[in-house]
């Protein structure tokens, strides 16, 4: 990695603007002209073309009301009397940074190189949506967590591109055929608290809604949740399996990344209903409207699951899990046969 600090000048420009110019270009563009070299010269040399040199010359000119140049048509360019002073003045500068500066320079790039190898060395956690999941997470050290939907989750941790994936499912012949792949992969598969997936709808259910049917009330606006993630895939198995077509439901195009996000649309009356947890709808203070138990996993392969931080990870799940609405701590597989 390489970075080096460069002195900028700020101008105000027209129509209350600010143009930045780094003052390392400005005074060797201006020493070229002043060796006799005309402004398209002195763009080439500059890398800088000759249009956008021409405009930051003007905006240091109009922010000091001075010349910098003297333009004579068929003679190119020279410097002003301020265009040679400020040569002079930026060359100083520099020369005095080089003498003290560099050592801030050096001091942020180990800064950088320091906490970019503390980032490095947390393991990858890429997970589903899920309040519980984040604060657990969070509270423990260790770990980046990067919120993603279910599918793109177990796809980064077989591909060796996460350390952890949170994932779930709301049918147990599914759960069998993530489960029996995982195992084939050397990947642990950890049962860690069941929800309840449903309906949230404004507070007094304006619009009596009480099942996937009545989403095909073209006044009713629905919210969905984005492509991969466990919700929608809840969502399209549903229709699915009610022979509902997709498109004629108001607003199944619309996207959030979140539960929060949904919920969120709700209130802000962008949407009258979406599909998510009980937990949040609690928490904003919706309607609720319970259609579907789903089982929430975290999956890890051999080597993590043999870290300490691992088993704490999963200790912490469970026991928030357990004492938060909407939610039910699940601690032992035999809990649930029928989904392994």
């Amino acid at each position: 990695m390489q970075i080096e600090v460069r002195p900028t000048l700020i101008c105000d420009i027209r129509f209350g603007g600010k143009s930045s110019i780094d003052l390392v270009w400005l005074s060797q563009i201006l020493k070229n002209i002043g060796c006799g070299d005309s402004l398209v010269a002195a763009s080439k040399k500059s890398g800088t073309s000759y249009r956008s040199a021409w405009g930051k010359l003007n905006d240091v000119e109009d922010s000091f009301s001075i010349p910098l140049i003297i333009r004579t048509k068929g003679h190119g360019s020279e410097l002003t009397s301020f265009g040679h002073f400020l040569v002079s003045f930026i060359d100083e500068m520099q020369q005095r940074y080089a003498e003290h500066g560099i050592s801030y320079q050096e001091n942020l790039v180990k800064e950088i190189n320091k906490l970019k190898k503390v980032e490095d060395s947390k393991w990858k956690f890429l997970s589903s949506s899920d309040a519980i999941i984040q604060r657990a997470a969070k509270e423990i050290k260790g770990f980046d967590l990067k919120i993603a939907g279910s599918g793109e989750s177990l796809k980064k941790l077989l591909a060796n591109e996460a350390d952890l994936a949170g994932y779930h499912v709301s049918d147990e012949k599914s759960s069998k055929a993530i489960y029996s792949r995982l195992l084939k992969n050397n990947i642990q598969i950890y049962p860690v608290m069941k929800r309840v997936q449903g309906l949230l709808v404004k507070k007094g259910n304006p619009f009596n809604i009480h099942s996937i049917d009545d989403l095909l009330e073209r006044r009713v606006r629905f919210i969905n949740r984005q492509i991969g993630s466990g919700t929608r895939l809840l969502l399209d198995t549903l229709l699915l399996s009610q022979n509902i077509d997709p498109s004629e439901i108001n607003g199944y195009l619309q996207e959030e990344f979140t539960h929060t996000a949904v919920a969120n649309a709700i209130l802000a009356g962008k949407a009258d209903v979406g599909l998510g947890v009980k937990n949040i709808a609690l928490e904003n203070d919706l309607g609720f409207i319970p259609i579907k138990d789903e089982i929430f996993f975290v999956a890890m392969r051999n080597e993590m699951a043999k870290e300490a931080v691992a088993s704490k990870l999963i200790r912490k799940i469970r026991s928030y899990s357990g004492e938060t609405p909407g939610y039910k701590a699940i601690s032992l597989n035999r809990q649930i046969n029928a989904w392994l």
